[in-house]
């Protein structure tokens, strides 16, 4: 008989996710967020650490074994040590009342703090893992159920709740100035942690807000030595209300590592969050280049120190191997595709739009492509973009896939005199001839335009600002992959890289 063997696992490697919003940390994740800060914070009494937004208690979990085993020798008896570090080393500020018994569970093996279950007993049940119940700062503008938080944003409507219910208020984000001054006294080394990720908004089809970026200024504030946490991706590049964030981040010179995961499920199973996840490291003293770190799957990709911001970009590039290929393409000075693209309501139809008024054409009518659906309505109901009605242009589908530019694929619609779209797609033109049109299609076509893409969309939405490092080319000729990685000089590893993440493309698109 084969000897049996126990399996035993790490409970908190175990734990359904609350919501794709807030997912618990996986403990090796935790630990890979630990690597990187410097070991002497370990075998030092005096380190402070913060988790803000505590879900699972994993980070101060993971810091209570490190700090254990570099105290040996400072505090030899356990029992003074484990009692110096849970009660001088380690805080948190649990982001609902049933995280904060859960943190506590995890790291002092009791839901009360001072309860004798506790391995260190507090004078308080929450010992330093804290939960306070916040109520929302209404700004008191307008009609109630148009009211916002004035620190985080969220709307009255969704979350001015009863006792019963979570207001996610959290406190981090929400501290008035005497708090915020506690807690920058309390003078952390470290911040960590896995913050929310968004808010509803009362928008339709369950619409958000991001706030996981007011976690990471709020900790910036506290003026630590060391700040790490794990957020999604979608700020390189697009995310709503999260211009100022990117801008802040990108000229960031203290970010000195940045692991990138296109796909987040590679840090947490089962969960889908557009765009990927990152973590990143911010040093306060050590100001540099960044350490970008790709990751595929359980494998690194790539490592490459390097500017978060390229020159004249206002976006992050996560791919290492993408750079030399964009300072080639960028060194032709040529315009940008943008420039061609117009907004997704040009014509001034919704994307749900079907209130056909024919589906054949009949004089006085223009042809309109709409979501999955063609047909015609009278001309006079057009109200905007008249001027590009009776011209060539090429529609381009403004929601594409996930933003892995390894699965979306645009699919153009070549649009002839007498045609329109709704916001389903976003209009490319106007040109003089079908000629043209075609042309612009082959280029659209290729993987070079699709990984240009790909640099700077993250998300499924394609606006106009996804195509600025695209190159216009001269359009009185169609274009192929061989010819623009000849003309821009691209070596057989740089061609190998643009086919590896492109795949085969699929010429369906339609023409009219």
């Amino acid at each position: 008989m084969p000897e049996k063997v126990n399996y035993n696992p790490d409970i908190l490697s175990c734990l359904a996710n609350l919501s794709s919003d807030e997912v618990f940390t996986p403990p090796e994740i935790a630990n890979s967020m630990l690597d990187m800060l410097p070991t002497e914070l370990f075998e030092s009494p005096d380190t402070k650490f913060l988790d803000p937004g505590c879900k699972s208690g994993v980070f101060l979990r993971e810091i209570a074994k490190r700090l254990n085993e570099g105290l040996k020798d400072k505090i030899p008896d356990v029992e003074q040590r484990m009692e110096h570090i849970m009660k001088k080393q380690l805080f948190a500020i649990a982001i609902t009342q049933i995280t904060g018994f859960l943190s506590r569970r995890s790291v002092y093996c009791s839901k009360d703090a001072s309860s004798r279950f506790s391995v260190v007993k507090f004078d308080n049940s929450d010992g330093n893992i804290r939960y306070r119940r916040i109520e929302h700062k209404w700004d008191g503008i307008g009609k109630k159920d148009d009211q916002k938080c004035v620190l985080c944003g969220a709307p009255r409507k969704e979350f001015d709740r009863g006792d019963e219910l979570e207001t996610h208020a959290y406190e981090f984000i929400h501290m008035d100035k005497k708090t915020e001054k506690e807690m920058r006294d309390m003078k952390f080394d470290v911040i960590i942690g896995n913050p929310p990720y968004q808010l509803a908004d009362g928008g339709a089809q369950a619409s958000a807000m991001p706030i996981y970026n007011l976690f990471v200024s709020q900790a910036k504030k506290l003026n630590p030595r060391y700040l790490t946490m794990i957020i999604p991706a979608r700020w390189y590049a697009g995310g709503k209300n999260l211009e100022n964030f990117r801008e802040e981040m990108l000229k960031d010179t203290h970010i000195r590592q940045l692991h990138d995961f296109q796909d987040a499920s590679d840090c947490f199973s089962g969960v889908e969050i557009k765009g990927g996840i990152c973590y990143f490291l911010r040093d306060r003293d050590n100001p540099g280049l960044c350490k970008v770190v790709s990751h595929e799957g359980t494998d690194i990709s790539s490592i490459m120190e390097r500017k978060m911001c390229e020159e004249g970009c206002d976006s992050f590039i996560r791919y290492n191997k993408a750079i030399s290929i964009l300072h080639k393409v960028r060194s032709y000075k040529e315009k940008n595709f943008s420039t061609n693209v117009h907004s997704a309501m040009t014509f001034g139809f919704r994307t749900f739009f079907k209130d056909f008024d024919s589906d054949s054409y009949k004089p006085g009518m223009v042809k309109v492509y709409a979501n999955h659906s063609q047909g015609y309505v009278n001309r006079n109901r057009v109200n905007s973009g008249q001027n590009f009605i009776d011209k060539w242009k090429v529609f381009i589908p403004e929601a594409v896939g996930s933003g892995d530019m390894r699965q979306d694929k645009l699919k153009p619609i070549i649009g002839e005199p007498s045609s329109i779209s709704t916001e389903t797609y976003i209009m490319n033109g106007p040109y003089d001839s079908k000629e043209t049109a075609n042309n612009v299609v082959s280029y659209i076509n290729t993987k070079f335009f699709h990984f240009m893409l790909g640099l700077k969309k993250i998300t499924q939405h394609t606006t106009a600002k996804a195509y600025m490092l695209i190159p216009i080319q001269d359009f009185s000729k169609s274009w192929t992959d061989q010819e623009l990685y000849k003309k821009y000089g691209l070596t057989d590893d740089e061609i190998a890289f643009i086919e590896s993440m492109i795949k085969p493309m699929d010429l369906g698109g339609a023409d009219a």
